[in-house]
């Protein structure tokens, strides 16, 4: 009797200890629940600033046509010889398209097809290149045209959330979603002809053929960048992608369109081709970065800048210096109507400077 007791009361606590079991683990999975739930509202807010940043930008983006003739001298209808993307920026009064040259083609202006997001054709005015940066200008007449909204390319920084939109493989108003993963790239070969200019930002956003010339987008709906090519073993998104600063795409544009050519921006400094880990160790900079100047050119922006023999150019425009083929690389691609910040190290310390550069052709003999 006793043991039927014993058995009895084991088994009542058994049945107990799996109902405070059952009982714990709803109140973990209640809370668990209600975390996912936070969390999840949380996310949909990201996503829907995602989805709004996106809608905001698109009407500023177009999709490019070109095509060239035949043999007989006439285009076929469906013949695209190439395809892209573009910006719509304003300048002055009027309203332009800026993309890359490689998707211009060279092609004349009949044969220059411009949509807009809501599939309105739009009709190229005239069109300006540079080969040196592979920007294209292509002024444009319409109407109801919405510009986008230009960022600060000059504070981009690795690991930003940015957008890429073009037309990969024609289908335009493609949108993708990357980090900026490296600024300042450069010594690229890119192209058949390469570019002779190089200081890309480098992005995992996924760009394929025909995301030329659309924009690199920040989270605040800004344009940072032009997208203009691909490393790829493939010839299609290997995650590797580049895109060149806003501000030196909108310099070169500007220059296009006020006088018909770039001036390539002076600074006034030469450097010491020696200057290696060694000598910066020397004069107490622990990492082998930055341009050491040599002489300055009398009368250039370095000497009003105050700019001295032994000086290390260590950031220049925001952007860090690695050498002196970087900084020849930065100061060619900044414009010349604006204040550009320096940072020099001297005497064990950081200094930073303010110039204002000239056009090359000033000082050229």
């Amino acid at each position: 009797m006793r043991t039927l007791v014993k058995f009895s009361l084991l088994l009542l606590c058994g049945r107990l200890a799996v109902a405070q079991d059952l009982a714990t683990t709803q109140m973990n999975r209640a809370e668990m629940r209600k975390e996912i739930l936070e969390e999840a509202d949380f996310l949909q807010r990201e996503l829907n600033h995602l989805k709004r940043v996106v809608k905001y930008v698109r009407p500023s983006i177009v999709h490019i046509e070109t095509t060239t003739a035949n043999q007989a001298g006439y285009a076929s209808s469906s013949q695209v010889d190439e395809a892209g993307a573009g910006i719509i920026f304003q300048h002055d009064n009027s309203f332009f398209v800026l993309t890359n040259r490689h998707v211009i083609n060279q092609a004349p202006l009949e044969r220059i097809k411009i949509y807009l997001e809501d599939g309105r054709g739009i009709k190229a005015k005239r069109v300006l290149t540079d080969r040196d940066t592979d920007v294209a200008v292509v002024e444009v007449e319409s109407d109801r045209l919405i510009p986008a909204e230009v960022g600060d390319s000059s504070q981009v920084e690795v690991g930003e959330k940015v957008f890429a939109v073009g037309s990969p493989f024609g289908l335009s108003q493609t949108v993708t979603y990357g980090i900026i993963s490296a600024v300042g790239r450069r010594n690229l070969q890119l192209g058949r002809q390469g570019l002779k200019l190089q200081n890309f930002f480098q992005t995992d956003a996924a760009i394929n053929p025909g995301n030329s010339g659309g924009p690199l987008i920040n989270l605040r709906g800004e344009v940072i960048g032009l997208n203009t090519a691909i490393a790829s073993n493939s010839g299609g998104n290997d995650g590797i992608g580049f895109a060149i600063p806003i501000h030196a795409a909108l310099s070169v544009a500007e220059q296009l369109l006020e006088h018909g050519q770039v001036a390539r921006a002076f600074f006034g400094v030469r450097m010491d081709a020696d200057f290696d880990a060694t000598a910066a160790n020397k004069i107490g900079l622990f990492r082998a970065h930055g341009a050491k100047v040599s002489g300055i050119t009398p009368g250039s922006p370095a000497e009003a800048a105050m700019i001295e023999v032994g000086d290390v150019i260590t950031k220049f425009y925001g952007q860090e210096v690695e050498d002196d083929l970087q900084l020849i690389n930065i100061v060619s691609l900044c414009p010349l109507e604006e204040d550009i910040r320096v940072e020099i190290f001297r005497n064990g310390q950081f200094i930073e400077k303010t110039v204002r550069l000239a056009s090359r052709k000033q000082f050229e003999n």
